[in-house]
Parts: C-alpha cells; structure tokens; sequence
C-alpha cells in the first residue's frame, strides 16, 4: 500500500485519521507518518491495509496506470 492508496482509502469511506487509527489499533500519528511516506514496521502497515480490505477496500497496483483504490464487488 502507498501513502497515497492510505488517503484515497480513508476518503472513499469516509474516515478521517482518527477513524482509521482507532480501526487499526494505531496512533493518529502513526497514520500521518504513513500517508507522509515515511517507513514503518510491515506488521503496522499489514494491519492498516488489512483494516481498509476488511471495511470493502481493494487496492490497485501500478499495472500500466498509477496506483489506486476501488471499493471491492461484494460477493
């Protein structure tokens, strides 16, 4: 996941940081310094990218295009 896919993610759900923070079991800060780009442990960042997928999120890889996130088809 790239600090931008994180943004993108939060808007289409509309979750603000602390929203997203209290879903993940993180600080505030840890997802400003993530949408910063700045490094953090892969576990915290598996987790956030897990509780975005959890809330219907799929993220896009750069396959030709940039990266982004769509929500995913239910099944």
């Amino acid at each position: 996941m790239k600090p931008i896919q994180c943004r993108l993610a939060r808007t289409a759900l509309g979750w603000g940081v602390v929203d997203l923070a209290k879903a993940a079991g993180v600080s505030t800060q840890t997802v400003v310094r993530l949408e910063r780009g700045e490094e953090l442990r892969e576990t915290t960042l598996a987790r956030i990218q897990a509780v975005l997928e959890d809330a219907g999120i799929e993220f896009i890889p750069a396959d030709g295009g940039g990266v982004g996130v769509r929500f995913r088809n239910p099944s």
